[in-house]
C-alpha cells in the first residue's frame, strides 16, 4: 500500500496503457501479427531511451552538465541577447546531430544547471531545450525517432535528406526563435537586464567527471562518426558510466535511475495505438490525408500528423499515418514527418521529448506552469508546422 500511495498520475497513466494494450492483444482485438512488428520496431527505442537516461542521471552527478553550463555562461559575458543566442545554437545543433530525445535528457540539465549557476529564470531555458528538441528534429534521420521510423519509406540519405529538409528546418528554427523570445526570454519575461557570470567550475570528484565526459563524447563521436545504432552506443557509453560510479561512489546506484515509467508506457503506448488503427483508425487517417500530393494535400497531412500526435504520441501517429500516405506521393509523406516532428509542442505527452524533458525538469524542482506551456506551444505549433510545410513545397 505504501508504494501505491507513493505512485505518480503518470505512473498509473503507464501501467493502465500497458495492461490496457495486453488486453486488447489477449481478446483478439489487436492481431499478435501487427503486434510483434510494432514492439520488433520499438524495441531498441526502448534500450535507447533506458540507457540514455542513465547516462545522463550519473553525467550530471558527476558535474559535467554543471561545468558546461558554466562555459556557456561565460561565453555569453553577461549578455542575454547573447546567452539566447548560444542556447539557440547549442540546442539545435545538438538535436540536428544527435536525436530530440538525447536532447532532451542531456541537454535539460545543461540548461537548468545554468539557470542555477547564474542566478537566472530557469523557464526560459528550460523551453529553449523542449521546443528545440522538437522543431530542430527535421534535418538529419538521426534527428527524431520518427525519421528513424520513417527511414524505409523516406529512402534518403542522411545527405539526401538534408538537401531536401533544411528549408523546413530552417523555418521552423526561425519560429521557434521568435516565439522563445517573445513568450518567454523578452525583458518583461526573463526578470533581469544583465547578468554575472560564474566562475570556472573545480569538480568534487575529477576522476568521475573526466570518465563521464569521455563517455559521452565517445557516444557522440560513436553516432555522428562510426554510424554505431542509437541503443547499442547509448547502452555502452552508460556501461563505462556505471562502472566507474561502481568504483568510486557506489551509492549513487539505484533502481530510481531507470525511467521505469517510460519503460511502461512506450509497449502501452503503441498497443492500444495500434489496435484503434487495425480497428478503424486507418480508414479515418486515409479520409483525412487524402490522396492530394500537392501543397493543399501536404497541408493536410502535416496537420493531421501534428492534431494526433498531440492527443496520442508522435511515434504512433506516425507509424498509423505512414500507411494512409500513397506510395507515390513522396512530399506529403515528408509533410506528414513536419507533422509529427514540429508539431508535438501541445501537450505533456505529445512526444517522447516531451515527456524526458517534463521527467529531467521535475526531478530539478523546476515547475512549468501547464496552461502557459500549452498556450504557447500551441502558437508555435500552428506557426512552425505550417510554415516548414510550406518551406518543403516551395524549395
Amino acid at each position: 500500500m505504501r508504494i501505491l500511495k507513493r505512485l505518480h498520475p503518470l505512473d498509473w497513466l503507464a501501467a493502465g496503457l500497458l495492461a490496457c494494450g495486453l488486453v486488447l492483444l489477449a481478446t483478439g482485438v489487436l492481431p499478435t501479427g501487427p503486434a510483434g512488428e510494432a514492439m520488433a520496431r520499438i524495441g531498441p527505442l526502448l534500450v535507447f531511451l533506458a540507457t540514455v537516461i542513465v547516462l545522463a542521471e550519473l553525467t550530471g552527478k558527476a558535474e559535467v552538465f554543471d561545468s558546461v553550463a558554466s562555459w556557456v555562461a561565460r561565453a555569453a559575458k553577461g549578455n542575454y541577447v547573447r546567452l539566447f543566442g548560444l542556447c539557440v545554437l547549442f540546442a539545435s545543433v545538438t538535436t540536428i546531430t544527435l536525436n530530440l530525445d538525447t536532447t532532451a535528457v542531456l541537454l535539460t540539465p545543461v540548461m537548468l544547471a545554468l539557470a542555477t549557476r547564474v542566478g537566472i529564470a530557469a523557464v526560459p531555458l528550460a523551453m529553449t531545450t523542449v521546443w528545440l528538441a522538437n522543431t530542430a528534429s527535421l534535418l538529419l534521420p538521426v534527428s527524431n525517432l520518427t525519421n528513424l521510423l520513417a527511414a524505409d519509406r523516406v529512402a534518403l540519405s542522411p545527405s539526401g535528406m538534408a538537401a531536401t529538409m533544411w528549408a523546413p528546418q530552417l523555418v521552423s528554427i526561425a519560429a521557434t526563435m521568435a516565439c522563445l523570445w517573445g513568450f518567454y526570454w523578452r525583458r518583461g519575461r526573463r526578470g533581469a537586464d544583465t547578468y554575472t557570470p560564474p566562475e570556472p567550475l573545480r569538480p568534487a570528484d575529477p576522476v568521475l567527471f573526466r570518465v563521464s565526459a569521455v563517455a559521452v563524447a565517445g557516444f557522440l563521436l560513436a553516432i555522428l562518426v562510426a554510424d554505431v545504432p542509437l541503443w547499442s552506443a547509448s547502452s555502452t557509453a552508460a556501461l563505462v558510466v556505471v562502472v566507474v560510479f561502481a568504483l568510486r561512489r557506489r551509492q549513487d546506484l539505484r533502481l530510481s535511475l531507470v525511467p521505469w515509467r517510460l519503460l511502461v508506457l512506450v509497449p502501452g503506448m503503441f498497443l492500444v495505438v495500434e489496435a484503434v488503427n487495425v480497428n478503424g483508425l486507418h480508414g479515418l487517417l486515409t479520409s483525412a490525408v487524402g490522396d492530394d500530393g500537392g501543397l493543399l494535400g501536404m497541408l493536410r497531412s502535416a496537420g493531421v500528423g501534428a492534431g494526433l500526435s498531440n492527443v496520442l504520441n508522435n511515434l504512433p501517429v506516425y507509424l498509423a499515418g505512414e500507411g494512409a500516405v500513397p506510395e507515390a506521393n513522396h512530399d506529403q509523406l515528408l509533410a506528414l514527418l513536419i507533422g509529427t516532428n514540429v508539431g508535438p509542442l501541445v501537450t505533456p505527452w505529445a512526444s517522447l521529448a516531451t515527456l524526458l524533458w517534463f521527467e529531467r525538469c521535475r526531478w530539478h524542482g523546476t515547475s512549468i506552469p501547464l496552461g502557459r506551456f500549452m498556450l504557447t506551444g500551441l502558437v508555435l505549433a500552428v506557426t512552425a508546422t505550417v510554415g516548414s510545410t510550406v518551406a518543403l513545397a516551395v524549395v
